[in-house]
């Protein structure tokens, strides 16, 4: 470790930042069991005693970095949401698809393409509980945001919403899960399946040809 870099006196909350994107950095390199105070006190270039300072308990720290993550996937969403095209259904669905993808390893010890790191689940528990937190989140932006949005130019076919779309989201992650090579375009199709979306101006409400990866 640099010893100069450890006597940088930097302000509490800043330096708590730095540890926990320490943490997820390092989570997301070589898992969070494979993990120590030690290995994120040499990221950062403090002492290990620090580590411990700031962030209490390996339990407490891996908290606050499934918060953050769980946080930018939230964020994500809310500037999906801002960018989508109102009246595009096609659009939207399309590009929610390709988001919820990135966000979400397709395994517990699975990559994802997020723009920031994301923790290897190298523990089932762990994986769940960013599964559920990112939906819980979700589903608080999408009811803040599209739904009603959706609801202002169209008639909601679909009783009990918010239960709906949690089935729908936990859904779409068990299937790309276990058929990891399905096409974005069949989950689509599920998606407007699930929620009874308005069809797209080009196609119709019927298909005879499956689409690819059915």
């Amino acid at each position: 470790m640099d010893q100069r870099r450890s006597r940088i006196v930097k302000a509490p909350d800043e330096r708590h930042d730095e540890i926990v994107a320490a943490a997820r950095l390092m989570f997301s390199r070589q898992g969070v069991r494979g993990t120590t105070f030690q290995h994120i006190a040499d990221e950062v270039g403090v002492t290990r005693g620090l580590v411990y300072h700031y962030a209490g308990s390996m339990d407490q720290l891996v908290t606050q970095v499934l918060d953050a993550c769980v946080a930018d996937f939230a964020d994500e969403l809310r500037s999906w949401d801002a960018a989508r095209t109102p009246g595009d259904i096609d659009g939207a669905v399309r590009t929610y698809v390709d988001l919820f993808r990135r966000n979400l390893p397709h395994r517990i010890d699975g990559e994802a393409h997020t723009a920031r790191p994301l923790p290897r689940f190298d523990d089932a528990g762990l994986y769940v509980r960013y599964l559920d937190q990112s939906v819980d989140a979700l589903l608080d932006v999408l009811e803040a945001t599209t739904i009603p949005a959706y609801a202002a130019r169209h008639t909601i076919e679909i009783h009990h919403v918010r239960a709906t779309f949690a089935m729908l989201l936990h859904g779409i992650v068990g299937v790309m899960r276990t058929t990891p090579d399905i096409g974005d375009d069949v989950l689509a199709d599920l998606v407007r399946q699930t929620l009874r979306l308005a069809s797209p101006p080009s196609r119709g409400p019927d298909r005879d040809q499956p689409l690819e990866g059915e």
